[in-house]
């Protein structure tokens, strides 16, 4: 038989031992699971930014049962749960819509419990590390085969705290969007999808843009479908390989380059569309 998938993905870092210790809580419940580190750089307290990492990742990580912490409510009144999705995963982590996306794109939650039954946490429970002492342990046991009822009681899909991922929508003359994570080549990623951006402007190959930021600033940007196709050094609009549309500079930083951070919202204009400018989206899924 194939051994169990566990995988983690977490804003602890790697300086302190506090994501190997969630691998070794795993491992100590479950020996011949094998443990997949997706991120555990994730940016601090950015729950957005863990959701979409999770999103991107858990389609190409095989069948198996998913842990996610970016936790900035722990040890508060916000709920551990554990979700089944269609296609027979489990996630776990905490109820601050972190686990919604990946839910979704999974096909969608079939039953969500909390992380109530004491016999999979550990012995003692600290206020500021439920990775280790709650989720760990219900990841590990749930690969040894514990049955995903015996976790907690049963809970609404409905009463989860939504996706943090902003809802791209169409305004005058254009598309508005936010920046939800900024990767290490300094690329910046949308809320909108390829399919946002086709279904409000039109196909955006051949064509330039204005990029109007929340605080007023423009750039004006040519879409491109590869980052060759622009002299080194100049912006540009473009598909990422998760399908989401993207700024980037060829050969240099994005975010640098242009004064680019997360959560900055931005609107999308063909070249020569009226302005309007747009402070901030409502969060939901994508």
């Amino acid at each position: 038989m194939a051994r169990p998938i566990v995988s983690l993905l977490t804003d602890f870092g790697l300086r302190d031992p506090s994501a190997a210790i969630c691998r070794a809580v795993v491992l100590g419940i479950c020996p011949d699971a094998e443990v997949l580190d997706l991120a555990h750089d994730v940016r601090k307290f950015a729950i957005g930014e863990g959701a979409l990492s999770l999103w991107a990742a858990l389609p190409y990580v095989p069948v198996g049962v998913h842990v996610a912490v970016v936790d900035p409510g722990v040890g508060t009144a916000r709920r551990p749960v554990a979700l089944r999705v269609a296609r027979g995963d489990v996630l776990i982590g905490p109820d601050n819509g972190l686990l919604m996306p990946a839910a979704d794109r999974l096909g969608g939650i079939t039953e969500a419990r909390e992380l109530a039954n004491e016999a999979y946490r550990l012995p003692i429970v600290t206020a500021t590390f439920h990775g280790r002492d709650v989720f760990a342990p219900a990841a590990g046991h749930m690969a040894r085969g514990v049955p995903f009822a015996s976790l907690g009681p049963t809970l609404d899909p409905a009463s989860l705290v939504p996706s943090p991922l902003p809802v791209p929508r169409p305004v005058d003359g254009g598309l508005a969007t936010e920046i939800v994570y900024v990767d290490t080549f300094g690329n910046v990623k949308l809320s909108a999808l390829l399919v946002d951006v086709r279904a409000t402007l039109g196909e955006p190959v051949g064509r330039r843009f204005r990029v109007t930021l929340g605080d007023g600033r423009e750039h004006l940007v040519p879409w491109s479908p590869t980052f060759g196709e622009r002299r080194a050094g100049e912006p540009l609009l473009y598909e990422d390989s998760y399908g989401r549309a993207c700024i980037g500079v060829n050969q240099g930083n994005g975010a640098e380059a242009l004064g680019l951070t997360g959560g900055m919202a931005v609107t999308i204009r063909p070249e020569g569309a009226p302005a309007e400018r747009v402070d901030g989206l409502a969060p939901g899924s994508v």
